[in-house]
């Protein structure tokens, strides 16, 4: 649940990268913090195994300057992609303000990516949110690889896309299409809290 402090005028909202494993997640994060400017963020906190996967979570405190008059941060979570660490996907969403859900979009892992989705409505309905509610968009990585091994968006977007919300084909580990998946769900996430507020706060 975001924090918004009306005194101060400073809102801090939490977003969740969440799917399978190594579909690139803390890819997308690393990118991140490596293009936003030092006063723009905090300290990266990434806890890997010896195998470089996200053992509980990377946290990336993202400071997007002012909009609409308020100071705007961001906390960027991930989650484990493997399914051995359910609790700890099901805590690190609580109370998350918006999702990322990035889909690995080589053809062999499309069941993988079916399951992590069914797996994120799972734990949101645990927590007693509306999936349908929460500001999701949907990122297709991996869309560098050779064409013979990945899906086409259409056949992703039928198999994963059935709310119908913003996706972004993307490559993480060289940029494209990461800032624009952030940028999509900070704008989801914000149009939100803007219609929620106090009709005098705004």
């Amino acid at each position: 649940m975001s924090l918004v402090n009306y005194a101060t005028r400073e809102i801090t909202c939490k977003i969740v990268y969440y799917g399978p494993g190594r579909s690139g997640k803390t890819t997308n994060l690393h990118y991140i913090y490596e293009q936003v400017p030092r006063d723009r963020k905090g300290k990266m906190v990434s806890l890997a195994t010896q195998t470089d996967r996200t053992l509980f979570f990377d946290f990336l405190p993202l400071d997007l300057g002012m909009i609409s008059g308020f100071t705007t941060r961001f906390q960027l979570y991930t989650v484990p992609g493997q399914v051995y660490y359910h609790t700890t996907r099901k805590l690190v969403l609580q109370g998350a303000d918006g999702v990322v859900f990035v889909a690995d979009s080589q053809a062999r892992q499309l069941q993988e990516n079916i399951e992590s989705m069914q797996d994120l409505h799972t734990h949101l309905a645990e927590h007693g949110i509306d999936a349908r509610a929460l500001p999701l968009v949907i990122q297709y990585n991996k869309r560098d690889l050779p064409p013979e091994m990945i899906l086409g968006v259409p056949a992703l977007e039928d198999a994963l896309n059935f709310r119908g919300v913003p996706s972004f084909p993307a490559d993480a580990l060289h940029g494209t299409g990461v800032f624009e998946t952030l940028r999509g769900i900070a704008e989801l996430v914000l149009r939100r809290l803007s219609a929620a507020a106090p009709a005098g706060s705004r």
